[in-house]
């Protein structure tokens, strides 16, 4: 099946303040964008996952990155490479959306092995590799392909949504 895809982060903003008789501003525009085309190489992806996804209290769930996630026709994703990561924490959400730090096999490339990514209610995080760059966030079948996700407290539930677009070589 092919894929394309576009991936995009980007920032604007306007600082504004009175100056003498005047006012005076600085804008800035920060993006980062890539398109990728089908395939495995620089600039290419062939797989795809997302899903919106819910955590019961205290709970959290290792998203195996190698053969155990569905894409949407049911069949299942191997990434050895990892092009874009996003995630989106449900603003109704009570509890933070922790991500990294599996206690096995962790997907190491992108938060290392213990590092990790507090999402508060309604953030999101979004971490796109370069059109040029073939390797993206490499993931190892069976010692690093497991992405941790957890709801960090008791009493409610959390929910967020994941895209994760890669490829299978």
């Amino acid at each position: 099946m092919p894929l394309t895809s576009s991936l995009g982060i980007s920032v604007t903003s306007e600082l504004t303040q009175a100056a003498g008789l005047g006012t005076g501003s600085v804008k800035s525009n920060l993006t980062g964008s890539v398109s990728l085309a089908s395939g495995t190489g620089a600039g290419k992806a062939d797989k795809v996952y997302q899903g919106r996804r819910t955590l019961a209290a205290s709970a959290s769930e290792d998203l195996d990155l190698v053969g155990v996630l569905l894409d949407a026709f049911g069949a299942a994703t191997t990434f050895v490479r990892v092009k874009g990561l996003f995630v989106k924490a449900a603003a109704a959400n009570t509890n933070n959306v922790v991500i990294g730090a599996a206690t096995s096999n962790q997907w190491a490339t992108l938060l290392n092995t213990t590092g990790t990514l507090t999402l508060r209610p309604g953030s999101s995080l979004a971490v796109v590799a370069g059109a040029a760059d073939a390797t993206g966030y490499a993931v190892t079948a069976s010692t690093g392909d497991l992405l941790k996700v957890a709801n960090s407290g008791a009493g409610s539930t959390v929910s967020y949504d994941i895209c994760i677009i890669g490829a299978s070589a």
